[in-house]
């Protein structure tokens, strides 16, 4: 199959970058099932050396339709666009529609419960490329006094506030990766935005992510790759958080004085192992490449992912808080 990708800013990502991530993991995985990946992206694109054709966008011109190999089998977008074009396309949507937006019928999204929020039943779960976050051997019963928080600080819905609060009232420490943190503190230090090497040595220290989101939580990254270094996940019940971590995994916390327990004495012993064999199951690159080929091949043959075009059910911004 020839599948055909564009994305605007240079592959692959070094620093942060979520999206692009799983969408450059997904093309090495096509590729490596044999399949013919094509690249139209920025020009510092360094995706060749894996197999990947690529097509370098001009930086003067926006419109990329015309760069299209006549051959491509599918266009895969990783964001809510229908251009004008022959070719079938497919919409991976990672966030939150705003207030009216209409989807794609061929949309795909990150989680159960996302896909739930905008009218459709149609899903697929982030994954990760497993070689770069290898198994970490942890102690079932080790130390709980050191603690992760790993996402955009500075958004608010991700809730980084009640991480550090409960840390603090709790003595325990707690590493910000995703912000900084300039208030003195003995118990909290932030790390700005960070490389996946610096990510694996955070996730080294501590002893479980802390994931408080105050908003519908499309899918939430780092809860997996935590997860794949057997850290467990304590988090609010928001979005796809309630798929996502099954029983052993770690816990939901339904507001804050629940969470303060939870960090303060742990309700249940953690086995790394079967954490991480939990992740390697069910969000593993493989199945997400084998998963997306089945839909690729439903498009192709001129079906539909979605009855209708997806819309959002929320009625308000989501970035009014939910309580917690």
């Amino acid at each position: 199959m020839r599948v055909l990708f564009q994305h605007p800013h240079p592959l692959p990502v070094f620093q942060y970058g979520g999206t692009e991530r799983i969408m450059f993991w997904h093309m090495k995985e096509l590729v490596r099932l044999g399949h013919n990946v094509t690249l139209i992206g920025h020009s510092k694109c360094q995706v060749e050396k894996y197999g990947i054709n690529f097509i370098p966008l001009p930086s003067a011109v926006d419109n990329w339709h015309h760069l299209i190999p006549a051959n491509t089998d599918i266009v895969h977008l990783q964001y809510n666009a229908t251009p004008q074009i022959k070719f079938p396309i497919i919409n991976t949507i990672h966030g939150n529609g705003k207030i009216g937006e209409l989807f794609s019928k061929n949309a795909v999204f990150v989680s159960s419960n996302h896909a739930q929020n905008h009218n459709s039943q149609s899903y697929i779960y982030n994954a990760l490329d497993l070689s770069e976050y290898p198994p970490m051997s942890r102690t079932a019963g080790s130390q709980w006094d050191t603690f992760l928080f790993l996402a955009k600080a500075k958004w608010r819905v991700k809730n980084v506030a009640d991480a550090i609060a409960v840390c603090k009232k709790a003595g325990k420490k707690l590493h910000i990766a995703g912000g900084r943190y300039f208030l003195p503190s003995r118990y909290i230090k932030g790390h700005g935005n960070i490389n996946n090497h610096k990510k694996l040595e955070l996730m080294a220290q501590a002893h479980a992510l802390i994931f408080p989101v105050r908003w519908p939580e499309p899918f939430g990254l780092a809860v997996i790759e935590a997860m794949s270094q057997g850290l467990p996940v304590i988090s609010s019940p928001y979005g796809s958080l309630k798929e996502l971590i099954a029983p052993g995994t770690g816990i939901i916390c339904q507001n804050f004085q629940e969470l303060l327990q939870v960090v303060i004495s742990p309700p249940q012993t953690y086995d790394g192992k079967v954490i991480r064999k939990y992740v390697e199951d069910n969000f593993n690159i493989n199945k997400y490449t084998k998963e997306y080929l089945d839909r690729y091949n439903k498009i192709i043959s001129g079906k539909e992912l979605n009855s209708q075009s997806p819309q959002s059910v929320f009625k308000v911004r989501l970035e009014e808080l939910l309580p917690f």
